[in-house]
């Protein structure tokens, strides 16, 4: 117990004197995320829309695939990563390998199976008479397709929610393509693993409080998002 009050009062000191390591590491996990889920949005939305909005053959089993890849370990996407941008790799050329840019492509393929899997049953379950709706009212296929996605519109928040949540505090794969390079690619959660691993509580917690705090935050967002899709 003494252990941790002596980390815990080092991390108030660190948070409220806006340590530099503490307050960078924040910043860049934080855009790093909000990059990558709104970049997974832009795809995820759309591949949800696609599948969703009539029966096809073996619609089934991309379902299944779709929501298994909702569970890909973080680690099995920092590895095919890492061997594809190395400079081993088909695209090492690029020189992204221990980058935000390599950790935002491992977050974004994160993201991409959540926000599609949590809008698809939104999408499957929508009165199919909104569609034929616009379409008799003179409404092309996509204004029909945006009239679809306004409708689940809160299915669609709660999906960015959701992956947000995903990725802030994943660590396995931001640190085999970020590299965890101070000042550059470290972010909240690989900073509480090192420190960790180094004995130096201080730190750790006073970031652990921070994820804390945007889980609590992300969880209130999402909780919010679903009320309002069952008032409706």
């Amino acid at each position: 117990m003494r252990l941790l009050f002596e980390g815990l009062r080092e991390a108030l000191r660190l948070l409220f004197s806006f340590n530099p390591d503490v307050w960078h590491a924040s910043w860049l996990s934080l855009r790093v995320s909000l990059v990558a889920v709104a970049i997974a949005a832009v795809l995820g939305v759309p591949v949800a829309l696609l599948i969703g909005r009539r029966p096809f053959r073996g619609k089934h089993v991309v379902v299944t695939v779709l929501n298994t890849l909702v569970a890909l370990p973080t680690v099995v996407v920092g590895l095919l990563l890492y061997c594809l941008i190395s400079h081993r790799g088909p695209l090492g050329m690029l020189d992204l390998l221990y980058s935000p840019t390599a950790m935002i492509a491992g977050q974004f393929i994160l993201a991409v199976p959540i926000v599609a899997a949590i809008t698809l049953p939104a999408i499957e379950h929508m009165d199919p008479m909104i569609v034929k709706t616009a379409l008799t009212l003179g409404a092309t296929r996509r204004q029909a397709a945006g009239r679809m996605l306004l409708e689940a519109r809160f299915a669609i928040m709660a999906s960015v929610v959701a992956a947000f949540g995903r990725v802030i505090g994943e660590v396995g794969c931001a640190y085999m393509v970020g590299g965890n390079i101070r000042g550059y690619t470290r972010t909240m959660s690989t900073t509480v693993a090192m420190e960790t691993s180094k004995g130096e509580f201080g730190l750790a917690i006073a970031l652990g409080i921070q994820l804390l705090l945007i889980a609590f935050l992300v969880n209130a967002i999402l909780q919010y998002f679903q009320s309002k899709g069952g008032e409706r």
